[in-house]
């Protein structure tokens, strides 16, 4: 049985779900036709799709409803393929997103698939984080710092210290045992409160997932 993304979507606040939908549709088979020639990720089947970057990607605003109707500024570290970066765009035109990446390639596609889907609210840069940190125009500059399938935590707020406004938060998508791998060492960040929230389960037996918090106390 195929997973209802637009039912998904709703509860995670997205407004228009079933247009959502659609236009995560486009952005599958405009990755999957890109796919063929350079290779960004192995997930390209609509199914597996919807579940493992789709609503993975969604369960930062289902966690946190709170930021749902707010303007909030978010940096995508490690980008990737613009997941979450691209989803949470077009879920929520009110979020400015930054999707950074070290990789060319990478960057050029979420660019593309930026422009084919008309998001004006995603900017992507090519750059390594540990750089733009010592860069005026991206410190103190984000209410959220999330990255999905990179580098261990501690590493990237040590990287990305800088981005953050006074009331910024890092949230960081793991595996429950990454997280629990990570946070003793999280814990020594004297600067930071760190929590780990609940495990939600992704749909179709895909996973666990969690999000590491880094709160400036």
């Amino acid at each position: 049985m195929d997973f209802n993304l637009a039912e998904f979507a709703r509860n995670a606040g997205v407004a228009a779900p079933e247009e959502f939908v659609c236009r995560c549709e486009t952005l599958r088979q405009f990755l999957e036709k890109y796919n063929e020639s350079v290779n960004l990720t192995r997930i390209t089947g609509k199914n597996e799709f919807n579940v493992k970057h789709a609503a993975d990607s969604l369960l930062l605003p289902m966690v946190f409803p709170e930021f749902r109707e707010q303007a909030v500024r978010i940096a995508d570290i490690g980008c990737g393929a613009g997941f979450p970066s691209l989803v949470l765009a077009l879920a929520f035109p009110k979020w400015e997103i930054c999707a950074i990446d070290s990789i060319g390639k990478k960057v050029t596609f979420v660019r593309l698939a930026a422009e084919m889907l008309g998001l004006t609210n995603l900017t992507a840069i090519q750059g390594r984080a540990v750089e733009l940190n010592r860069k005026a125009e991206y410190q103190n500059n984000f209410d959220i710092v999330t990255a999905r399938a990179v580098a261990p935590s501690p590493k990237i707020y040590r990287e990305t210290e800088r981005f953050t406004v006074k009331s910024g938060r890092w949230i960081f998508y793991k595996t429950p045992g990454q997280a629990a791998e990570e946070l003793p060492e999280l814990q020594k960040i004297s600067k930071v409160k760190w929590t780990v929230t609940p495990e939600t389960e992704l749909p179709g037996d895909a996973g666990s997932r969690v999000f590491t918090v880094g709160e400036r106390k």
